[in-house]
């Protein structure tokens, strides 16, 4: 960073900036504190200014890339977003890993062990920002394809974000809830616009379904899980609760403050 600004006040910025403390979760859900004032180097995973670093960084690579013509040599192509990166090859996977790896050692940084692997991807999936790359069967007459859909991780993870707003300690109005929750939704469909999605969308539409149904039938004391009292229909037509798989049914007002 000092190379390509002058202005001490901003490199300070960015020092305090990787100096943050971040906490982490260990492989048994306990929580540690990792950087801080000691830390030496390394950005802090989630901070604000981690991505900006990391494509610093990664700039590097990708112009000696580029003057290496390692997409003639390797026949490939490199896909990056940050510091993630997918390299697609042609026969020359392992070499182009090999080259990676001397190259990121040379520039001060180190490949994820855990995350790197060379995959044949006419036969083994993987994942990549969000979505998993690779075959897929037709569901109509079981042909196979390359395609992507949404990870289970990213399915996953959206699952624990829509239990935590249908939440029943949540005292917010009805309106309210349904904003939020679907902000969250659209932002989620926004995002996993691509590819095969609608088992994806299916699973989310159930969850998102159970949840609300849940969550009304408690706040409204109805007997059972409110199967009955709220429908899907109720839910994704009458309440507005924003629906995946298909145009929502027209809006109906209903009192729920």
């Amino acid at each position: 960073m000092a190379r390509r600004v002058s202005d001490r006040h901003v490199l300070r910025l960015i020092k305090l900036w990787l100096r943050v403390p971040a906490e982490e979760r260990d492989g048994n859900g306990r929580r540690r504190m990792i950087g801080g004032k000691s830390n030496k180097q390394g950005t802090p995973q989630g901070g604000v200014i981690s991505p900006l670093l990391a494509n610093l960084y990664m700039n590097r690579f990708l112009k000696l890339w580029r003057l290496r013509r390692c997409d003639e040599a390797f026949r490939a192509h490199l896909v990056n977003y940050a510091d993630n990166f997918v390299i697609l090859s042609r026969g020359h996977a392992h070499e182009a890993l090999a080259w990676t790896a001397a190259v990121m050692t040379r520039l001060g940084l180190s490949i994820n062990e855990e995350k790197t692997s060379v995959k044949d991807a006419r036969t083994e999936s993987f994942d990549f920002l969000g979505y998993t790359f690779g075959p897929k069967y037709s569901g109509s007459n079981g042909q196979k394809y390359l395609g992507a859909s949404p990870s289970r991780k990213s399915l996953k993870r959206i699952k624990t974000k829509i239990g935590g707003v249908l939440v029943p300690g949540n005292k917010g109005s009805w309106p309210q809830v349904k904003h939020r929750l679907n902000g969250m939704l659209a932002g989620w469909s926004a995002y996993f616009s691509y590819g095969t999605l609608a088992p994806a969308y299916r699973a989310v539409d159930r969850h998102v379904y159970t949840r609300v149904r849940r969550f009304l039938a408690k706040r409204h004391k109805v007997s059972g899980s409110g199967t009955r009292s709220f429908s899907m229909k109720t839910i994704f037509g009458e309440l507005g609760v924003h629906r995946l798989t298909r145009i929502q049914p027209r809006a109906v007002p209903v009192d729920l403050q």
